[in-house]
């Protein structure tokens, strides 16, 4: 037997996968908003990270991250910022559009049928029910989102998510106080760790 036939080949590296073009820009933010029931955080970040991977997990947590402290809806800035950094100015138009285009229609058309049937039993069920769907949608996104930060181990970013919990989910503080404290201690405490 050949000394080739016992070493195992190593398979050739895959591909890093192409980045998107305008269209597909386009159409994979049209597709992420009309999924995207009780917010599209969580299908934003399925798409663009398990499905398309055109992002690892922390570069979508950092680029999320940026989102959040510009002024505006969070995933309005993340497609501008992400279709920036993919294809300039068409790219960030393309998911911005694709972002906003589908649910302004759809959007105008379920308002029109609740100013009509808001008041049968029916539709009050309905709505009640996928306002839990949100709010599980919601706690699972979280919780992917936090799996990169966690699996570096004890370090000061788990500290920094449970005190900010605890600010505003437990202690009902004021959510720009809590931000005011631990956005520069955060930045404070990632640039004394990474010098």
């Amino acid at each position: 037997m050949s000394q080739a036939a016992i070493v195992p080949q190593a398979s050739p590296p895959q591909a890093a996968p192409r980045p998107p073009g305008v269209l597909q820009l386009l159409a994979t933010f049209a597709l992420i908003s009309i999924c995207g029931f009780g917010g599209v955080l969580a299908w934003s970040r399925r798409m663009v990270v398990d499905v398309k991977r055109w992002m690892t997990a922390e570069e979508f947590n950092d680029a999320y991250a940026l989102c959040q402290m510009l002024p505006g809806p969070n995933i309005v800035n993340f497609s501008v910022v992400f279709g920036q950094r993919l294809r300039g100015a068409a790219g960030a138009a393309a998911a911005l559009a694709g972002l906003m285009g589908p649910p302004f229609v759809i959007i105008a058309l379920l308002g029109f049928l609740y100013a009509r049937l808001g008041d049968v039993a029916e539709v009050r069920r309905v709505l009640a029910a996928m306002t839990a769907v949100a709010a599980g949608l919601v706690i699972g996104t979280c919780a992917k989102m936090a799996a990169p930060i966690l699996r570096r181990g004890l370090t000061f970013g788990p500290l920094i998510m449970l005190a900010t919990f605890l600010g505003i989910g437990v202690a009902r503080w004021p959510l720009h106080w809590v931000l005011a404290l631990m956005l520069p201690l955060s930045i404070a405490l990632a640039w004394w760790t990474r010098r």
